[in-house]
């Protein structure tokens, strides 16, 4: 088993979640304080229930640290947090883009991990990965070194491309 390369995102993606939790226990204490003047068990429930939603919400943005992104075994797991996992062998990668245009991102094709943040890297796969009731085409994140990533996968892009054309080279003999 060879040593796996991380490529953290939580520095990215951890500030403006953190925003969504602090708005989030400020309108819930709004929201109690005012169903309580109406029925106060109601707010005690609704309290209940946005309190399970705010820790939640805060294990999640802890697990961003604990599950970066990594390259291992010649998979890509493109993680964000414990939330959502996406297991791509890296001959299935395609190409690689840092710029692209805003359609592409809100694309049904696009699994996008960057959650509310905007993505500064994406990945084309050769052909549709499977994920839940979709299928994919793309892969979207917001790493916090993009750099280090590209420098990472680009020895797997080139593999990947010479392995391509020496099967497409061997087929066209045949």
């Amino acid at each position: 088993m060879s040593e796996a390369e991380r490529f953290p995102y939580h520095r990215s993606l951890a500030p403006m979640m953190w925003v969504l939790a602090g708005l989030m226990a400020v309108e819930t204490a709004v929201l109690h304080l005012l169903v309580a003047l109406w029925q106060p068990w109601l707010a005690l429930l609704l309290s209940v229930m946005s309190i399970a939603a705010f820790l939640w919400l805060v294990a999640l943005i802890r697990s961003f640290r604990a599950r970066p992104v990594e390259i291992r075994d010649g998979v890509l797991l493109w993680r964000c947090g414990w939330l959502r996992s996406i297991s791509v062998p890296l001959d299935r990668i395609a190409g690689l883009r840092t710029s692209w245009d805003r359609t592409l991102v809100r694309d049904r094709q696009t699994a996008n991990l960057a959650l509310i943040a905007w993505p500064n890297i994406m990945i084309d796969l050769d052909g549709p990965l499977p994920m839940g009731r979709r299928t994919v085409t793309r892969l979207a994140h917001r790493l916090d070194d993009r750099a280090a990533f590209v420098a990472a996968l680009a020895p797997h892009l080139r593999e990947a491309a010479s392995t391509n054309s020496e099967a497409m080279a061997h087929h066209l003999s045949s």
